[in-house]
C-alpha cells in the first residue's frame, strides 16, 4: 500500500524549480519541506519565496495572507527531515549518478509507503529508478518553467512503476490545479520536451535551407500553429480539419520532414472512415452535435485570444 495521505511534502532543491514548487505546495494547503545542502541557498529561497508571496498578494491573487502561507514553508540542510515525508519530488543537478547517490540515502530515510518523485526533464526515470527501493513507488513528475504559470505536469511511469503511484502523483498535481499528464511508457523527452524539439529541429532547418530567418519563423509560429495549439492538441486539430485531408498532405510532407513517409496510426484511422468531427469519430469521438459545438467554441477562444494579442 501507498501512503496517500500527503500533509508533509519535501521539496529537494532550493534552485528556480524547487523554490517555486514548494511555495506552490503550501500555497495548496501543504506543509512543505525546502530541502538543500547548502544554507545559502536556502537564504536565497526564504527571501524569493518572502517577495513572490507579497506580489501575488498585491495582485489579488492569494486568498489569505502571505504570512500564513509562508508559514507552511520550512527550510532544512538536514537529510532527517525526509523521515516526515508523505511525499518527495526532487529538483537537483540534472546528473544521473547525482539523483541515484541522492535517492539512495532519501530511500534510507523515507517510509517505505512513500512515493517519490523525480523533476527530471531528460533522464530516464527507469535508470533513476535502479537506485530507489520498491521502485514501484517512483515516477516522474516533471513540470515546466515556470511552475506557477505553465500548466503542464507531465507523470511519467518508469518500467517498474505501479499505476497506483502514478495516479497519485496525477491527482496531486490537479490538487496544485496543474494540468497533469499520465506518460504510460518511459520515454526520452517524454511529451513535451519531444514535440517542443521536433518544432525547434524543423525551425532551425527552414533557416538552415535559406527559405526564412528568425524572425519570419517565430512569427509563422507564433501567429499560425502556436495560435492554435494554445486552444486545440495537434490530435484535436487534424479531427477537426479532417483525416482525410491530413493524411494527403502528410502523404507527401512526411517524406520531406523525416524517414517516415506515413502515420500507420492516421493511415489506420482515415482507412475505417475515421474523419474526425465530419464522420463522428477520427481520433476523438463526438456524439451529435457535439463536432459543431468544438468547432463553435473554439473560434469563440481564437477571437479572445486574438484581442488579448491586440490588447483590445
Amino acid at each position: 500500500m501507498l501512503n496517500a495521505d500527503i500533509r508533509t511534502v519535501v521539496v529537494a532543491g532550493a534552485g528556480t524549480m524547487g523554490v517555486t514548487l514548494a511555495r506552490l505546495f503550501a500555497q495548496s494547503g501543504y506543509t512543505a519541506i525546502l530541502w538543500n545542502r547548502r544554507q545559502i541557498s536556502l537564504d536565497k529561497a526564504r527571501t524569493r519565496i518572502a517577495d513572490d508571496l507579497s506580489r501575488l498578494a498585491d495582485q489579488g491573487r492569494l486568498t489569505e495572507p502571505p504570512a500564513a502561507v509562508a508559514a507552511r514553508i520550512q527550510y532544512a540542510t538536514d537529510l532527517s527531515v525526509f523521515s516526515q515525508a508523505d511525499f518527495v519530488v526532487e529538483n537537483i543537478a540534472e546528473d544521473l549518478e547525482i539523483k541515484q547517490s541522492f535517492f539512495r540515502t532519501v530511500c534510507q530515510l523515507v517510509p517505505e509507503d512513500v512515493v517519490l518523485a523525480t523533476n527530471t526533464s531528460g533522464l530516464r526515470v527507469t535508470d533513476i529508478a535502479r537506485a530507489v527501493t520498491r521502485p514501484e513507488r517512483f515516477c516522474g513528475m516533471h513540470w515546466w518553467n515556470p511552475p506557477d504559470l505553465i500548466p503542464l505536469v507531465e507523470v511519467t511511469k518508469g518500467d517498474q512503476t505501479d499505476q497506483a503511484a502514478a495516479q497519485l502523483v496525477y491527482d496531486l498535481a490537479l490538487s496544485l490545479e496543474k494540468k497533469p499528464v499520465i506518460v504510460k511508457k518511459d520515454i526520452l523527452g517524454i511529451i513535451g520536451n519531444r514535440l517542443q524539439y521536433a518544432v525547434l529541429r524543423e525551425a532551425l532547418h527552414i533557416i538552415e535551407l535559406g527559405a526564412a530567418g528568425p524572425e519570419e519563423v517565430d512569427a509563422a509560429m507564433k501567429y499560425g500553429p502556436g495560435f492554435r495549439y494554445s486552444i486545440l492538441g495537434p490530435l484535436e486539430t487534424v479531427d477537426l480539419g479532417g483525416l482525410d485531408i491530413f493524411r494527403t498532405v502528410s502523404n507527401y510532407l512526411f517524406r520531406e520532414l523525416g524517414t517516415e513517409d506515413r502515420s500507420p496510426v492516421l493511415n489506420d484511422l482515415a482507412d475505417r472512415g475515421r474523419f474526425g468531427i465530419k464522420t463522428g469519430g477520427g481520433f476523438y469521438d463526438y456524439a451529435p452535435g457535439e463536432g459543431e459545438e468544438k468547432v463553435r467554441w473554439r473560434n469563440e477562444l481564437f477571437r479572445r485570444q486574438w484581442d488579448l494579442l491586440n490588447d483590445k
